[in-house]
């Protein structure tokens, strides 16, 4: 009884697997296979490429970036609601007020711990390593 309950999920994986290994297959055998010096070279926007490549970036680019994807996400939430909010009514209102408290309070967080900045302060962090 329990094999039938899995055999649609095992029947939809093994058709995925098929259609990516038939497209792959076909896609190998139509491309034309020519590689030469120019193909094979790195290309960064037509130039060719200077120094080495694993340079560090800074992290406060991935930061700023993370914090916006997540405030972006949580406001996307708004958009469903505002459709809907006649026909819901003041219960609607009052949960869309609570979630914009706490997302104000994430922000609020957010901004008074320094993640917002791009040159963060780390004088308190070296006054607390000097304290131990």
């Amino acid at each position: 009884m329990m094999m039938i309950n899995f055999s649609s999920a095992f029947i939809f994986i093994v058709v995925g697997v098929v259609f990516v290994a038939v497209t792959l297959l076909i896609a190998r055998l139509v491309r034309p296979a020519e590689p030469n010096v120019v193909k094979m070279s790195n290309y960064e926007c037509g130039e060719d490429p200077i120094g080495y490549s694993w340079i560090t970036f800074n992290i406060r680019f991935y930061i700023i970036a993370l914090i916006f994807v997540i405030f972006d996400v949580e406001v996307v939430f708004l958009f469903p609601w505002a459709v809907v909010f006649k026909s819901i009514g003041w219960i609607a209102f009052w949960d869309v007020l609570i979630f914009i408290v706490i997302l104000l309070f994430g922000f609020a967080y957010v901004w008074n711990m320094g993640d917002l900045d791009w040159i963060k302060d780390l004088g308190n962090l070296k006054e607390s390593e000097d304290k131990q």
